[in-house]
C-alpha cells in the first residue's frame, strides 16, 4: 500500500485530468450549454493552478510531467481559441497569433527531443502569467455570455489583445532558452525517452 501511494502522482493525474477536460468543453461550447462550458473552463483553470503548486510542496515533479504540463496547456488553450473563433470570426487573428506561437513551441520541442535528445525547459513564470492571462480573457468572455447573454465586442477584443501581447513576450522569452538549449552540452539537458518511460512503468 504504501508503495502504491508513493507511485501516484497528484500533479500528473491533475494534468491528465485537464486534457481529458478538453472533450466536454468543446461539446458544452458547441451545443450553447455556455454555463456548463464555463464551469468546466473553471474547473480546468484549477487543475493547472495546483497541479504545479502540488508537485513543488510534496516534490512530485517528474520528466513525464515536465512534457505532459505545457501539452495539456496548448491542447486546452487550442480548443478553447477555435471554439471562440467559430462562433465569433472576428477573433481569427487572435487565434492565428496562438496557433503560429504554438506549433513553433511544439516544433521546437520535437527537435529537441527526437533529433538533440534534449529536454525542453520547463515552465517558466511567464509561460504561466500568459496562461492565466489566457483563462481570465476566455473564461471572461465565455462566463458574461453565459450568465449574462452579453457578447461584447470590445471586451473581447481588448481581453485578447493583452493575452497576445504576453503571448507574444512568452514566446520570445521562450525562444531564448531554446537557443541556449540547442547550444549547450550541459548534460543536465540531455534526456533518455526510453529511461523515463521505463521509470513509468516501473513507478
Amino acid at each position: 500500500m504504501q508503495n502504491r501511494n508513493k507511485n501516484f502522482n497528484i500533479p500528473n493525474t491533475l494534468t491528465i485530468l485537464r486534457i481529458l477536460l478538453i472533450i466536454p468543453f468543446v461539446i458544452y461550447y458547441a451545443g450553447d450549454q455556455i454555463l456548463k462550458a464555463a464551469a468546466v473552463l473553471i474547473l480546468s483553470g484549477l487543475t493547472d493552478m495546483f497541479d504545479g503548486m502540488i508537485a513543488r510542496k510534496y516534490h512530485q515533479t517528474t520528466e513525464l510531467g515536465q512534457m505532459l504540463d505545457p501539452l495539456s496547456d496548448k491542447l486546452t488553450q487550442g480548443a478553447v481559441a477555435i471554439c471562440l473563433a467559430v462562433k465569433q470570426p472576428i477573433l481569427i487573428p487572435f487565434l492565428a497569433v496562438f496557433v503560429i506561437k504554438e506549433a513553433l513551441m511544439v516544433s521546437a520541442g520535437i527537435f529537441l527531443i527526437g533529433k538533440k535528445k534534449k529536454r525542453p525547459g520547463g515552465s517558466m513564470w511567464f509561460g504561466k502569467i500568459a496562461t492565466v492571462l489566457f483563462y481570465i480573457s476566455f473564461g471572461t468572455i465565455v462566463i458574461l455570455k453565459g450568465f449574462w447573454g452579453i457578447e461584447n465586442l470590445y471586451v473581447s477584443v481588448t481581453l485578447l489583445s493583452i493575452t497576445a501581447a504576453f503571448m507574444i513576450y512568452a514566446f520570445i522569452r521562450y525562444a531564448r532558452i531554446y537557443f541556449d538549449i540547442v547550444h549547450s552540452n550541459d548534460p543536465k539537458y540531455r534526456i533518455d525517452i526510453q529511461e523515463v518511460m521505463d521509470k513509468k512503468r516501473r513507478g
